[in-house]
């Protein structure tokens, strides 16, 4: 459900496969103006395997259903989107993140940010990457590898310090397990699943090249580098099959 303040005008929201996506030209600006009015948001990175993974998961499309902003990150949510007749750009979860870390560092006073996951040193890899990149920004990190003890310190210190933007890169569908589990200790932030962003942030991974990103081929690249997930890509074409299949009936 979106909780909205007036001044923020609610997102024209499309089903895809009965989990929402708003559809906005500036996600950025709206999140921006969120965290100015310090009104508590769930983003969600949707893409074709976390579609699948919902329908098998109930939890996890309760999550979805209920998240702030549900942005279309991958192709095949796009592909769908066009469809329905809606030509919407795809937004990427970590070029949501990046925006928002650059317009951040524009910003005239200061809004602390979390990094949290990966693997350990990953995280303060990418932070301090981001903070030559923009001195402005205030980030502190913690890895994704934690005993209970210290999971339970981090979130205390997630309760004491307040950030902003805190983003969450344990992959999919733990980040959002988490994120949901943990927003009340931060009530005021926004929360963003980015999946690999840290490693990609760090150096330790590539991105897909320009060309193929902008071929909605950016999947095959990832499994290339990855071949263990050839099992999760199988949500692929099964999405496209249930696409084609709600198409069908309506």
């Amino acid at each position: 459900m979106l909780h909205l303040d007036n001044k923020l005008p609610p997102p024209k929201t499309c089903t895809v496969l009965n989990l929402p996506v708003h559809l906005l030209d500036d996600y950025t600006g709206w999140l921006i103006e969120r965290m100015r009015q310090g009104i508590g948001t769930h983003v969600v990175t949707l893409n074709a395997e976390m579609a699948i993974f919902a329908e098998q998961d109930r939890a996890l499309a309760q999550i979805i259903q209920s998240a702030d902003l549900v942005v279309p990150d991958g192709a095949g949510i796009i592909l769908y989107l066009r469809l329905l007749g809606q030509q919407q750009q795809r937004c990427p979860g970590i070029e949501l993140a990046e925006s928002l870390l650059l317009q951040i560092g524009k910003l005239p006073q200061s809004y602390p940010i979390f990094f949290y996951g990966g693997t350990p040193g990953t995280a303060d890899t990418a932070a301090h990457l981001w903070q030559q990149k923009v001195p402005e920004l205030t980030i502190a990190t913690q890895h994704g590898y934690l005993s209970p003890e210290d999971e339970r310190q981090w979130c205390e210190t997630l309760n004491q310090q307040q950030p902003k933007l805190i983003l969450v890169g344990l992959g999919v569908p733990r980040q959002e397990f988490w994120i949901e589990q943990h927003r009340f200790l931060c009530p005021n932030s926004v929360w963003i699943g980015v999946g690999g962003s840290f490693d990609i942030w760090s150096g330790k991974k590539a991105r897909a090249p320009l060309w193929l990103r902008r071929s909605y081929l950016e999947w095959s690249y990832r499994l290339y580098q990855e071949p263990w997930r050839w099992k999760r890509m199988l949500a692929l074409p099964k999405f496209f099959w249930r696409s084609l299949i709600t198409m069908g009936n309506n």
